[in-house]
């Protein structure tokens, strides 16, 4: 992405109020003249994500991670730092000056592509709105009769694909869009042993596959003549596409499943599309069969409570229990619903109403209870054998677990279902014993991935008075021109520390003022972000005389600066005395006798 102007990134941060950003992600609660909400960066369950509306920062206690908003949207959204401040911009109009340099081929390539699927979503849209051909009366009709009103079909953007062989790639050559773009967009197939390329989709209802930015990424095509080769087709892996990678519609529910704190999530388009037009709007569509690590840590941007829906059918339920393990995994709190057999989300709306399947998804089970039913039910726990292998299947479950109680309660359970059934109890401490042994197999924890953790912490050993001072100079721009005169950068021992300060010099040099986010806009390294957001954040914050902790600060930095030089004196005059330099020595020791005296 290329240079953004500070001036424009300085519009950005002064237009977007940080709590209405993050709100839309993080449901937050006031807290005096904070905000507080647990973490969306890792799994808590006391809130320690503070969003402060008077510095316009946020930070997480129980990450470190910390900044403006710029920092925010990148964290959350997985952006660059020009990527967020050009989402921000079009959120709060600001104009991004479009003669920027630096943007890569890559990027330039990834545009064209989300264009070209944007005139295809246009080109399916119109069709299917304003076509008078045979297959778009019976797709408009079909529609109607799924459940799906023309509102709803705005609101998705579907679209129709038509019969012709070729008419969607002769619309984009006439926009000008190049052959093998189209191609590699997905759209377009060459032809064998031809010239030319014909339409991958064709006589179908065309559902848009977005990012969650809300730009098209990719097709879904669902057949409108049985006798087609396959029902649904999708779009193939492209360079702006990676089927695992997105969830189906979160572009339209992320708000309301941040606010909500729990996201449904079913399988296919119309699973989600009538349950959303019923007024779900907290509800996203895997894609696929089982959940992804990338699609639930896209999740985890806005929720840790997952209610698993997928349908009744052997292969949605075998999809649910692929997806349990690493759900709890990545520190979610999953649920699983269920329906009646032969239904699915898009069917059981129709027939029991929208009251009938929150029901459902308010009983839903929790994981490991839905996984333990799963498996009394698949094998006998009738022989020894089954219960070894019962026992075996959720140990490797509930070692999975990140909360030592929720192990506790879990085994517990097993424990009790087990003993039902067989004639000798089986313990719990056996069970115990048993996930201890597993734990420490490395071959069961190989391929897990952690929490996210904060990056090595360069600023635990920061002397206390070079964190007091830059402390002060943050919160009282008051301080910041005597740290310049009496302290000078030479005065910082600590590199980060300096490092900050000589942003924060340079600031107020330029501006004659200092702004905190653009402090943090300005620091390159995360962990700089997140220390300067955690001194203004904490509750150690500057309190009482200001000028009584300034001239102690820099009274003790002075001190300490100066037991460095003498220790330093004293080292050359120990090399100068072995190598049988007098002159160098008297020399030094004549400095070293004039800074005792000062």
């Amino acid at each position: 992405m290329g240079f953004i102007p500070e001036e424009v990134i300085q519009q950005v941060l002064d237009r977007c109020d940080i709590v209405e950003v993050v709100s839309s992600y993080v449901p937050l609660k006031k807290a005096g003249r904070n905000f507080k909400a647990l973490s969306p960066f890792r799994h808590e369950k006391t809130p320690s994500f503070i969003v402060s509306p008077d510095k316009q920062i946020f930070h997480c206690f129980s990450s470190g991670m910390g900044g403006n908003v710029i920092s925010f949207i990148m964290h959350m959204e997985r952006l660059t730092f020009p990527e967020a401040v050009r989402l921000l911009a079009d959120r709060c109009g600001v104009a991004i000056p479009q003669a920027v340099s630096g943007i890569s081929k890559k990027d330039d390539r990834d545009d064209v592509l989300r264009q070209i699927n944007e005139w295809a979503v246009e080109f399916y849209h119109r069709n299917l709105l304003m076509s008078r051909e045979k297959n778009a009366v019976f797709a408009r009709e079909y529609l109607k009769k799924r459940g799906i009103s023309l509102e709803n079909a705005r609101k998705f953007q579907l679209g129709l694909a038509l019969e012709d062989w070729d008419a969607l790639a002769r619309f984009l050559l006439e926009k000008k869009a190049k052959a093998e773009l189209l191609e590699k967009a997905g759209l377009v197939i060459a032809r064998q042993g031809k010239e030319g390329h014909y339409d991958r989709f064709r006589n179908r209802i065309m559902f848009p596959i977005f990012d969650v930015r809300g730009r098209c990424v990719a097709f879904g095509g669902r057949a409108l003549d049985s006798g087609q080769d396959a029902k649904y087709i999708n779009s193939p892996e492209t360079p702006v596409y990676s089927k695992g990678a997105h969830l189906y519609g979160l572009q339209l529910s992320k708000q309301a499943i941040a606010q909500k704190d729990q996201v449904i999530v079913v399988e296919g388009y119309m699973d989600f599309a009538i349950p959303f037009s019923a007024g779900v709007d907290n509800i996203v569509a895997s894609l696929g069969t089982a959940l992804t690590q990338q699609q639930i840590r896209l999740i985890r941007r806005y929720t840790h409570n997952i209610v698993m829906l997928y349908d009744a059918d052997p292969a949605g339920q075998a999809a649910m229990i692929r997806s349990l393990d690493l759900l709890i995994e990545e520190g979610m709190h999953a649920r699983v619903a269920g329906l009646e057999q032969g239904e699915d989300p898009d069917s059981f709306v129709r027939k029991f109403g929208v009251e009938a399947f929150l029901k459902r998804v308010s009983e839903a089970k929790e994981a490991d209870d839905f996984k333990m039913d799963f498996l009394f039910e698949k094998i006998d726990p009738s022989t020894s054998e089954g219960r070894s292998k019962i026992a075996s299947e959720m140990l490797l479950t509930i070692n999975r677990f990140q909360d030592e109680n929720l192990k506790v309660e879990a085994i517990r359970k097993l424990a009790g279902r087990l003993s039902v059934i067989q004639s000798s109890m089986m313990t719990q401490q056996a069970l115990i014993t048993e996930l201890s042994r597993i734990a420490r197999q490395p071959d069961r924890q190989a391929g897990r991935v952690k929490a996210e953790e904060p990056a090595d912490d360069q600023f635990k050993d920061v002397p206390a008075a070079e964190r007091d001072l830059l402390r002060l100079m943050l919160v009282d721009a008051d301080f910041i021109g005597p740290v310049q005169s009496e302290v000078t950068l030479d005065g910082f021992q600590h590199g980060g520390v300096k490092e900050v300060a000589r942003c924060i010099f340079e600031l107020f040099s330029q501006h004659g003022s200092f702004e905190l986010t653009l402090l943090i806009s300005r620091l390159e390294r995360q962990e700089m972000i997140n220390f300067v957001s955690g001194l203004v954040s904490s509750g150690s914050s500057v309190v009482g005389n200001k000028k009584k902790m300034y001239r102690d600060c820099v009274d003790k930095m002075k001190n300490d600066n100066m037991r460095l030089v003498r220790k330093s004196l004293l080292a050359a005059m120990e090399d100068a005395k072995a190598r049988g330099d007098e002159q160098q020595l008297a020399k030094l020791a004549q400095e070293f006798n004039r800074l005792l005296k000062r």
